[in-house]
């Protein structure tokens, strides 16, 4: 029995700690020096960022910004291509289907009726 009283004990203790230091944590994250002390930590970190891009700038360096931008590109750039030649492969599939000999004779009667709407516009125009 005399183990429990030091276990409630430790427990209350260890709520007691715990609450705490949680309203320690509350008072400063809410104290205006430490979140006035972030905000410059921040604009300190973001001026420096722009004067290292400015520096690999002027040094003709891309930057991670850069990098990312042209891999982002290429990645779409690739996957257009990769659409093209799937379309091309598709069309070329079309096309090896059309070397039928039926094929060729509907593309030669369509050849001789565009020669007949030629021959007829040719005879309008010396009509006119």
């Amino acid at each position: 029995m005399t183990g429990e009283p030091s276990k409630d004990l430790r427990g209350r203790v260890k709520g007691a700690g715990e609450e705490t230091i949680g309203k320690l944590a509350q008072e400063v994250l809410g104290s205006p020096l430490v979140t006035g002390a972030v905000q410059r930590a921040m604009d300190v970190r973001e001026r420096a960022t722009q004067a290292q891009e400015a520096a690999f700038g002027a040094l003709n360096v891309p930057s991670a910004a850069d990098i990312e931008r042209l891999t982002r590109r290429v990645r779409n750039v690739s996957q257009r291509l990769e659409a093209i030649e799937d379309a091309v492969d598709r069309l070329d599939d079309r096309l090896a289907g059309l070397g039928g000999r039926a094929d060729q004779e509907r593309l030669d009667a369509i050849a001789a009726q565009l020669d007949r709407i030629e021959q007829a516009l040719g005879d309008a125009r010396k009509a006119d």
